[in-house]
């Protein structure tokens, strides 16, 4: 007897859309907020002139499912007919097993015949040859668009340069940036003008960024929270912390770990790259060498961990950040800075109950936080997020935007009570060249200007100010989109 015949994958189907039947999505699987994700999808495959399928990739819970119900959710309310829009979820073994085809055969001769029709795909990674699929898709039906999510996103972005030249755009969903955060779990919002960025602090009096920091003073009381389990929306929400914090290790890591990475890549031994992720956890926000991590975890090959740190990039574990040149001279030893995708998932790994009190792990967290929210605001724009070491001393710069042709950004992060800036720091030194250049503090009142001996002017902000304000910048690039 066959397992994946017609009945039994239109039964699968049945169950993930329900709209066929009563014309809406379940409420138990939207949420009233929306990602600044899903505005972005949205509009990428709405657009008439320029027709995308689109691509949602991020780590586990971050929400890439909800928003694709989201947007079902919108084009029901738009008028689209229920039969035309299908959900389809690669992960589930029945769908896996039948293939893509079998399943729009059944799809088709079961429930809609026409092509004019919104596809859904969830995890499509699973699928044997997708990106094909995506491809064929594409080109024989123009009248159909697609959306699609998936968690390893070096293969998705290589296929969609090898296959989908033209044809796709990958988005990035991160983990929640800390105004999102705040907005989820039902705070007001601070009525701050729309088009207000850090940067644009330095160009305010004192007085003025003062009122400022008056409004924002509301949401710092949340910041730690969001530090310790705010980056995914279910956790969030949650009024269990210690609960919160398991099921990121069991959800988050290591299904992803154990499950989702030994069959994308075929790993044998499993424990060795959970090894190398405990070890990154524990050096987030430090340059990383390969060596280095070689010796500290004897057996394991120099090989074995370069593809293990290019696999975890593709589970969007960590962040890879490379040097950038601010010297004019030539980086010959490229060793990169690497990042926990979130601070949430190292603290729940590392499970240090006295890491909230340690001001060196409270660094830590604070510029991973930064990192994270720079690298998710900035993807689509510059060319690269990296950091700066160099000079005579070998001193760094946290975080460095590359724009192509434009002035650098340049962000160091000081999260201690006091955080004093030399004169030789390179912040300061290279602040001249700089289209902006940002120190990152602790306290809520050490926030103004840094004047630097050349006559330039640095920002000075609290962190939770800083990731507040970029969020709400975020935002407003998405406004009246749906």
């Amino acid at each position: 007897m066959a397992i994946t015949t017609k009945e039994s994958i239109l039964k699968v189907l049945r169950g993930f859309n329900p709209w066929w039947v009563n014309g809406s999505v379940n409420p138990a699987l939207l949420r009233d907020y929306k990602r600044f994700a899903y505005y972005e999808a949205f509009q990428r495959l709405e657009n008439t002139s320029i027709r995308r399928t689109v691509v949602l990739t991020g780590a586990r819970r971050v929400g890439k499912t909800t928003i694709e119900y989201q947007i079902i959710d919108t084009l029901l309310k738009n008028g689209i007919s229920p039969q035309k829009i299908v959900f389809i979820s690669l992960d589930h073994p029945m769908l896996k097993l039948a293939g893509v085809n079998d399943v729009l055969e059944c799809y088709h001769e079961n429930i809609y015949p026409g092509q004019d029709v919104y596809y859904f795909f969830d995890e499509i990674q699973y699928a044997s040859d997708w990106a094909l699929w995506l491809k064929t898709i594409y080109d024989t039906q123009p009248e159909t668009k697609v959306t699609a999510t998936g968690s390893a996103s070096p293969e998705l972005v290589r296929g969609s340069t090898e296959s989908g030249t033209g044809r796709w755009t990958v988005i990035q969903v991160p983990t929640l940036s800390f105004y999102e955060y705040c907005a989820l779990i039902g705070l007001e919002d601070l009525q701050l003008a729309p088009a207000l960025k850090p940067s644009h602090l330095l160009k305010l009096t004192q007085q003025q960024r003062g009122q400022i920091m008056s409004k924002l003073s509301a949401v710092q009381n949340h910041f730690i929270r969001y530090l310790q389990v705010g980056g995914f929306p279910e956790l969030a929400l949650a009024d269990n912390d210690m609960l919160a914090e398991q099921v990121m290790r069991e959800d988050v890591v290591d299904k992803v770990l154990k499950r989702d990475l030994p069959a994308l890549y075929n790993i044998r031994n499993a424990t060795e790259l959970e090894r190398i992720f405990l070890y990154l956890c524990t050096v987030s926000s430090e340059i990383v060498a390969i060596d280095t991590i070689t010796k500290e975890l004897n057996g394991v090959s120099r090989q074995t961990v370069q593809n293990y740190i290019e696999y975890l990039a593709s589970a969007n574990l960590i962040y890879l950040s490379y040097p950038v040149d601010l010297d004019g001279k030539q980086i010959l030893k490229a060793r990169p800075k690497i990042y926990i995708a979130d601070a949430a998932i190292r603290n729940a790994v590392l499970m240090d109950s006295e890491i909230l009190t340690n001001p060196d792990e409270m660094g830590k967290m604070v510029e991973t936080a930064v990192y994270k929210h720079v690298a998710a605001f900035y993807y689509q724009k510059a060319t690269r997020i990296g950091y700066y070491r160099g000079g005579k001393k070998g001193k760094e710069i946290d975080i460095v935007v590359d724009y192509p042709n434009i002035n650098h950004i340049l962000i160091e992060v000081k999260y201690r009570e006091h955080a004093p800036v030399s004169d030789d720091n390179a912040i300061i030194v290279h602040c001249s060249e700089a289209a902006s250049a940002i120190i990152i503090t602790k306290r809520a009142d050490d926030f103004g200007e840094h004047n630097a001996p050349n006559g330039q002017k640095l920002l000075r902000i609290p962190a939770f100010a800083f990731l507040y304000l970029l969020g709400h910048a975020e935002k407003n690039g998405y406004k009246g989109i749906e």
